[in-house]
């Protein structure tokens, strides 16, 4: 019987869907999108007084900028909890702003997307969301009126998304441009990953059918080895200052569990 790593790597397309677990502290996502029920919007519950929940390198978040980004996570099911926490979106909020004054500081335009990229990005969300299924949100006013239900307005989507993908785009044009995967590596990946999935090594594809998709996943490790490497190193030479007690609380609470 095929283990979850070969069908994996048979059943995916061109590209394999590997996700970085570094980006995962930045953007809640997965794969696959799981259906998510509609989040109850309680308008009263929306008429809070904005306040300052953290500094990062003098710039500011908001209560609001939290809430945006715990309302936003419903169209990126990561399929565990903890990312519907403040904690953990606070923590994804305080990376992305390091990582976007990274961005401006090197390319005073690197946050801006092409409006074709970005309105096709935004299509590709709408057509691969569960909730989606049943509502018209090939229109402007059915997915406005989605997006109500959990709280967001079409210009929020939009902008969070732009952000999503200028932040993608550095770190593929910054990370993957300059790594090179022998064919030595694949082939150990081969020999010592794939084939003991198998309880009859006869059964395995031969490797020159599955050397792209092998030759994608250790890419994307080394990727996902050097991002998190970098991120580790912009908090260390970051400010970041959590203000909430709350917030604070539960971050030292996290910090004090790894120690």
């Amino acid at each position: 019987m095929r283990s979850s790593i070969a069908s994996h790597i048979l059943t995916c397309g061109r590209r394999v869907l590997f996700v970085y677990a570094a980006y995962a502290a930045i953007f809640a996502c997965a794969p696959h999108a799981s259906a998510q029920p509609d989040a109850p919007h309680d308008d009263k519950s929306a008429q809070f007084l904005d306040s300052v929940v953290a500094v990062v390198n003098n710039q500011a978040i908001l209560s609001s900028d939290l809430d945006l980004e715990m309302r936003i996570v419903h169209l990126l099911p990561s399929g565990t909890q903890k990312d519907y926490t403040p904690q953990a979106a606070i923590e994804r909020l305080t990376t992305r702003v390091l990582i976007e004054q990274q961005i401006l500081q090197e390319d005073p335009h690197g946050l801006e997307i092409p409006a074709k990229e970005l309105d096709d990005a935004l299509t590709e969300l709408r057509q691969g969301l569960p909730a989606c299924k049943i509502r018209d949100c090939n229109s402007a006013q059915g997915w406005a009126a989605y997006l109500a239900t959990l709280g967001l307005t079409p210009q929020q989507v939009q902008d969070y998304w732009q952000h999503r993908m200028a932040v993608l785009r550095f770190i593929e044009l910054r990370f993957r441009s300059g790594i090179r995967i022998s064919q030595d590596d694949i082939q150990k990946y081969y020999n010592q990953t794939l084939l003991p999935q198998y309880a009859h090594p006869q059964d395995a594809p031969p490797l020159d059918r599955v050397t792209p998709r092998i030759q994608e996943i250790l890419l994307q490790q080394q990727v996902n080895d050097l991002l998190t490497q970098w991120l580790k190193s912009l908090q260390d030479q970051g400010q970041v200052e959590i203000l909430d007690p709350a917030l604070r609380s539960q971050a030292s609470t996290k910090e004090g569990g790894r120690s």
